[in-house]
């Protein structure tokens, strides 16, 4: 785990990289937002939405509980606790996500007003959840993310298997003209340290629940 000390230093140098990847990665929004536009081809355009459902924080959250109430069924506590961690962490993230992109209020590349970050306020009214003005970062592409971050950090078999999942979410949410490219790169500079920070945070908390859980009477 990333020890109390250096985990400082490795947030600002990693937010400072992650600034300069999204500079990095601006001047070609328009182009990798046209480049990968699907909604004018049925069946890439459907392969995209389905990539982009699963993508989903509901739909994350159905899939982890089920798989960690069969894995303590299966008297798996321990595989079971990093499951849920890994879905808390998707979650978590995808939330940290959705609240930072209503602040900020960039606008999605589908809109009918000029193409900018408009915060709150935009011609005397609230803009606070509109779907227009909610681009950056995206929440889809956090949860995704978020969860193969997590992963990462416990199993690297698991992680694998989630960051491509995790490519098809990003992916998706680009064809579909729902995100810019900046905004998925954000979305894995928000994701990490958030991940790290759950690990330390949570993860011990979570396997001891869930091993008290496993010596209750009957379990097992």
């Amino acid at each position: 785990m990333t020890s109390p000390r250096k985990w400082p230093w490795f947030l600002v140098l990693w937010l400072l990289a992650g600034a300069g990847a999204i500079a990095l990665v601006w001047p070609l929004d328009a182009g990798v937002d046209a480049a990968l536009d699907v909604t004018h081809n049925p069946r890439l355009h459907l392969l995209a939405w389905w990539c982009s459902k699963l993508g989903e924080g509901g739909t994350t959250a159905i899939a982890g509980i089920l798989l960690t109430v069969l894995l303590v069924r299966w008297n798996r506590s321990a595989i079971a606790a990093k499951v849920f961690f890994v879905l808390l962490s998707g979650e978590l993230t995808g939330l940290a996500g959705c609240v930072l992109r209503v602040l900020i209020g960039r606008t999605r590349p589908t809109a009918h007003v000029p193409q900018g970050f408009y915060g709150i306020w935009y011609h005397g009214h609230w803009i606070i959840g509109r779907y227009e003005f909610s681009a950056f970062p995206s929440g889809h592409a956090a949860t995704a993310a978020g969860l193969a971050a997590a992963a990462w950090l416990v199993h690297r078999g698991w992680g694998a298997a989630t960051t491509a999942y995790a490519l098809a979410v990003m992916w998706s949410r680009i064809a579909l003209q729902s995100h810019h490219l900046s905004d998925i790169v954000a979305s894995i500079v928000l994701a990490v340290p958030l991940a790290i920070l759950w690990r330390n945070i949570l993860l011990p908390s979570v396997e001891f629940h869930f091993v008290k859980l496993r010596l209750l009477p009957g379990s097992g």
